[in-house]
């Protein structure tokens, strides 16, 4: 039975709860295009070591698709800045960078803001993972004016070791900024589109206004500012709050904005801490230095920018790779340390440096760094620094090493060193994280990992942290196969696809993965270690297992396991786990390989050090790296140079494609569906790129993706396009409503050559999710037996404060849908240990779905962690949320007055109030039962508090403070 009368209180008999209480060398420099840097005394002729060279920007407006893969890769860091933006601006890219201000080092997301043909820069302060738009608050906008300039700076005579941060120095009128900038193509595609997007003196031309940043400009001001602020606004010229009067508006001269006109806008406390103008100091601690550089085969191509080419012309050097290069052996430890949490108590040299010969390359991960609620929640920690400080020092003492790369998600940390003279051949390094914790957003869970070039050779390492529990091992599977797949790394070249980890030539993957012994009980495992009979409880190692299964891990290999498990320990000792839970030992922490030419040289774990539960383990390798001949590569270079140029004389390019029309049946809710075809190429090197229709922003519509969405080909080959459809939350109410429909056209077009039109079509089924609140009320069947007429004129009803009579049947007081998933979990997970902490699995999510949308089943199927994290997912897709847009920031001021806030619960619309009392009451329940499943209301504020309370589009996003706001508003009624 579901809650469908009128009388809430009836509630109370229907519901059993209530009844019982997150480049190269000089980014800047490649700007003059690849080629420049061949020799170290290239190098210095760029960065020299005398007065800097300062860029000044070019007139040309960057379009949202010369950013290619990068965005896309980027995705979740400029889709966080879009959030905050109104209608009419766009976020062109955004990077990670850290202000540097003084002995003060800021953590900032930088964002490139578009409107018109104006452009500003847009700092955001954040605490955690920035993927949605509540997750930053703006600290600065500086406006790119016309004097803008922007300036790679480092100490004099010293040079970045490659794969270090960029530190670059940006000025306006008004400001001076010194940015810390992560190494790598995404930074310098970020540079590159700031300098593009600066205005250049034209006569004639009108300077810019900016008068869209007044809104921000109000924002930003503190309290002290505002009197002054409010006398300019005043004027009646302009009605709008925050839009400058045009007097305020007249050049000075210089082409920018007048005295009066500040444009740089900061919270009070950035403020205070602004540098002045001058340039500052750059200390040798904000830049890591060497005398080395980087030796990359593809600078020497000198073009001036990346294109066809450039592009055949690499593509052909791989293919005849073996005619310039030979392979030459590099030793590679490889380590692996879930900590528990800790901090470092004893010198990590037993682990990092027991054998004789130091390695070429140290490849370190940790798991578990921080286990408090600040690093699960916010990404922020103090021990990142502890650890990476005893990394140093632990390393082997006979060398000297340079650090090539620090990556972090939460607690999963990787660490890239070199030897100092192996830095030279290091290039194209990238880093990227992948989340798999609930809802694939928190990174308690996922993995993160390091891409590079060594000499002539690919390399990508991974450190992951695979779910837990031993019956879990089906979540495990999935958590290797969504950081498989959705770990993409930026290419130097933008009109290349973003690389995965399987297109690399050598693959380390280390980590805790969590497989655990089945099938025996934990005396006879230990009973087997003592008697060291390691091969046959091998033989019940889940891992082995899934590998066997080919369900994980296809083509790589593992050394043998002729060392005890290391886990579980009792923390300080040998001693294996006699906690009450006591559980069994398994080889948790595990180093797999795939490539060729790898040999292992060992293969260990090292019981010296007790500081964990777990035990560190270690892998050496000897791997074969191709190293290049530099005579036999330029006769190579030459003779593909000069059969391009015979090519280059052939006739237009011309494709065929294997189908042009794709139909999608029965497309579901977050439930991936591909299409692909081929595109076979003719006699001529052909460039392809999906474009933009006339008018529209993007070459198809949100809920399609075609992979890879650009490339090129050489005469008489071919590539596999792939079509993804995926509908989400962002998607999903227009496709319910029938405000959108899949069908869409794609614009194939080729370089030089004519477009190939491609016809996309299909149904969506509708469902509950992307449904707004009220709307499901009026459905008493499942949405999938309602007409598409009905849904669509129940989607489009506006919401109301109270239901005003005129439809024949009374609403239901919450949400049948809703209703099964909370009384599910009522009734089965009460007691479950961390619920809403841990993800479920996909398929079971599916079978969750389909039950609501259809009602064939009376009862959910699926874990209780599955059922938990669809409820958050339904939550989460509400168009309007449980506590209405319009009440978000009344909300946040009565955070701290309990009486207040009740008031404003109880003007929502009924069924929105119903649902907040009836999680609310649910929520009760569970910390009723805290002893069992670890839950407290921090927890579930957190978790619920961004899914109930969001701020509405184009709202000015929260900073720190504000979030906690919410949270205390939501803990409020929990406690």
């Amino acid at each position: 039975m579901v809650p469908g009368h009128s009388n809430p209180l009836k509630l109370l008999v229907l519901c059993p709860l209530f009844s019982s209480s997150p480049a190269l060398l000089s980014p800047l420099s490649a700007l003059r295009g690849p080629g420049t840097l061949t020799t170290l005394s290239d190098i210095h002729s760029v960065i020299p070591p005398g007065p800097k060279e300062v860029y000044r920007p070019r007139s040309q407006a960057p379009s949202c698709a010369s950013l290619g893969p990068a965005a896309a890769a980027r995705m979740d860091q400029s889709g966080a800045i879009q959030e905050t933006l109104a209608q009419g601006e766009h976020c062109v890219i955004a990077v990670q960078g850290v202000v540097c201000a003084g002995d003060s080092l800021q953590s900032r997301l930088l964002g490139l803001v578009r409107c018109g043909p104006e452009y500003a820069l847009f700092l955001y302060s954040h605490r955690r993972m920035a993927i949605a738009g509540e997750d930053v608050s703006l600290d600065k906008v500086v406006p790119i004016t016309r004097n803008f300039t922007v300036e790679e700076v480092s100490p004099d005579g010293d040079l970045h070791v490659l794969g270090s941060d960029v530190t670059v120095w940006m000025e306006s009128e008004e400001i001076s900024l010194t940015v810390r900038l992560p190494f790598g193509s995404h930074t310098r595609m970020f540079l590159q589109e700031v300098i593009r997007s600066c205005p250049a003196p034209s006569l004639g031309v009108p300077d810019p206004q900016f008068r869209w940043l007044g809104r921000y400009r109000c924002a930003g001001q503190g309290e002290e500012q505002q009197p002054k602020m409010q006398q300019q606004l005043q004027k009646p010229a302009l009605a709008v709050a925050g839009i400058p009067d045009a007097e305020e508006l007249k050049p000075n001269g210089k082409g920018v904005l007048g005295e009066q006109s500040s444009w740089v806008f900061e919270k009070p406390e950035a403020a205070s801490t602004r540098s002045n103008k001058s340039k500052p100091e750059i200390t040798s601690d904000m830049v890591r230095s060497s005398t080395v550089t980087v030796s990359d085969k593809a600078h020497i191509l000198s073009m001036q920018k990346f294109g066809l080419r450039d592009t055949i012309v690499k593509s052909q050097l791989v293919q005849k790779e073996e005619a310039y290069t030979y392979i030459q052996k590099f030793r590679f430890f490889v380590g692996t340390y879930n900590v528990n949490g800790q901090s470092p108590k004893e010198g990590l040299r037993p682990w990092l440096s027991q054998d004789v010969q130091p390695p070429d390359i140290y490849c370190i991960g940790f798991q578990e760094l921080d286990l408090s609620k600040e690093a699960f929640f916010f990404n922020d920690t103090p021990k990142e620094e502890e650890w990476f400080k005893a990394v140093t020092e632990g390393l082997h003492p006979d060398a000297k090493y340079a650090k090539v790369k620090l990556i972090r998600l939460v607690g999963i940390m990787l660490l890239l060193y070199v030897k100092q003279e192996h830095a030279v051949h290091i290039s194209e390094v990238e880093a990227e994280t992948v989340g798999t914790g609930i809802m694939g957003r928190m990174g308690n869970k996922g993995g993160v990992a390091i891409r590079f070039r060594f000499h002539n050779t690919s390399i990508c390492i991974v450190n992951s942290h695979l779910a837990a529990h031993t019956e879990e091992y089906e979540r495990r599977n999935q958590d290797y196969k969504d950081i498989c797949s959705r770990m993409q790394f930026c290419q130097v070249d933008p009109n290349l696809p973003p690389l995965t980890i399987g297109k690399h030539d050598v693959i380390l993957w280390l980590g805790d993965l969590n497989y655990r012994i089945e099938e025996l009980d934990v005396e006879t495992v230990k009973k087997l270690i003592e008697e060291k009979a390691f091969q046959t409880l091998y033989t019940y190692d889940q891992l082995k297992i899934q590998v066997a299964a080919k369900a994980v891990f296809q083509g790589f290999t593992e050394g043998e396991l002729s060392f005890q498990p290391t886990y579980k320990y009792d923390t300080g000792s040998d001693e294996w786990d006699t906690s009450e839970k006591c559980r069994a030992p398994a080889w948790c922490d595990r180093i797999l390989w795939k490539g060729k030419n790898i040999t292992q040289l060992s293969y260990q774990n090292h019981m010296a050090l007790k500081t964990s539960d777990h035990k560190p383990v270690s892998a050496v390798f000897d791997i074969g790296v191709r190293v290049v001949n530099e005579e036999l590569y330029r006769k190579t270079l030459e003779e593909i140079v000069r059969s391009l140029d015979k090519m280059e004389n052939a006739n237009i390019p011309s494709v065929t494609l294997s189908k042009r029309e794709f139909l999608f049946q029965d497309v579901k809710y977050m439930q991936l569906q591909v299409e692909s075809f081929m595109i076979y190429n003719g006699q001529v090197p052909c460039q392809f790129e999906f474009i933009n229709k006339p008018g529209e922003n993007s070459y198809c519509k949100q809920w399609l993706n075609a992979n890879p969405s650009k490339g090129f080909l050489l005469p008489d080959s071919a590539v596999e396009i792939e079509l993804e459809l995926f509908v989400n939350k962002t998607t999903a109410t227009k496709l319910n409503s029938g405000e959108d429909q899949i069908e869409d056209i794609l614009v194939l077009h080729l370089d030089r050559g004519k477009d190939y039109f491609l016809s996309v079509s299909g149904n969506y089924l509708p469902s509950c999710f992307g449904s707004p609140l009220h709307t499901l009320c009026y459905m008493r069947e499942p949405i999938q037996d309602l007409t598409y007429e009905t849904i669509r004129e129940l989607t489009l009803m506006p919401l109301q404060t109270e239901d005003d009579g005129t439809r024949e049947e009374k609403p239901l007081e919450i949400p049948k849908e809703l209703w099964m998933m909370v009384d599910h979990l009522y009734r089965n997970a009460s007691q479950q240990e961390d619920l809403f902490q841990q993800p479920g699995l996909r398929s079971e999510f599916e079978l969750i779905r389909d039950c609501l949308d259809t009602g064939m089943l009376d009862t959910l199927s699926g874990s209780n962690h599955s059922v938990a994290e669809a409820l958050l997912l339904f939550l989460e897709s509400l168009p309007e949320p449980v506590v209405c847009y319009s009440l978000y920031d009344t909300c946040l001021e009565c955070s701290s007055n309990y009486p207040l806030s009740k008031q404003i619960i109880s003007t929502l619309p009924t069924c929105h109030k119903n649902v907040f009392n009836y999680l609310m009451a649910f929520l009760k329940e569970l910390l009723n039962n805290s002893g069992k499943n670890h839950l407290d209301e921090k927890i579930l504020a957190s978790t619920f508090g961004s899914l109930l309370l969001r701020s509405p589009a184009g709202h000015q996003k929260p900073d720190v403070a504000e979030k906690k706001k919410a949270q205390d508003f939501i803990q409020q009624f929990l406690v």
